[in-house]
């Protein structure tokens, strides 16, 4: 089975940045595409990016663009989600997540992954 681990969240005040990172194992890497989803207490989890399996596919919630990216560096088995200027409202749990896919596309769904992490809290204080 995959499995996903993420890493990298803390406690960070407006205007820091911060790096999260997911360690995959138990798939073939270049055949999932992959996300970061968040979800705050009370709500829905929520889509923040998605890749394609390629990476060259990206998406982003209209909250996070121009602030968050996905980098064209990361290591092999690992995906990195970059948070610059981070909001208070950025505050919650974030999640990573994976699909195998046979084509190279992106997926917005929640209900289209099958891997989940255990996710890593994000607090941004003002």
């Amino acid at each position: 089975q995959v499995q996903l681990v993420e890493s990298g969240g803390r406690l960070v005040q407006a205007g820091d940045s911060l790096r999260l990172s997911c360690a995959v194992s138990g798939g073939t890497f270049s055949s999932l595409a992959m996300g970061w989803f968040r979800q705050a207490p009370g709500k829905q989890r929520e889509l923040v990016c998605g890749f394609s399996r390629s990476g060259r596919g990206t998406q982003y919630v209209d909250s996070v663009k121009g602030r968050f990216t996905i980098p064209r560096d990361n290591a092999k088995n690992t995906i990195v989600l970059q948070m610059d200027s981070p909001k208070p409202e950025d505050t919650t749990v974030y999640y990573c997540t994976a699909v195998r896919m046979e084509l190279d596309m992106v997926v917005m769904n929640r209900e289209g992954y099958a891997y989940w992490g255990q996710g890593t809290q994000v607090t941004v204080s003002s």
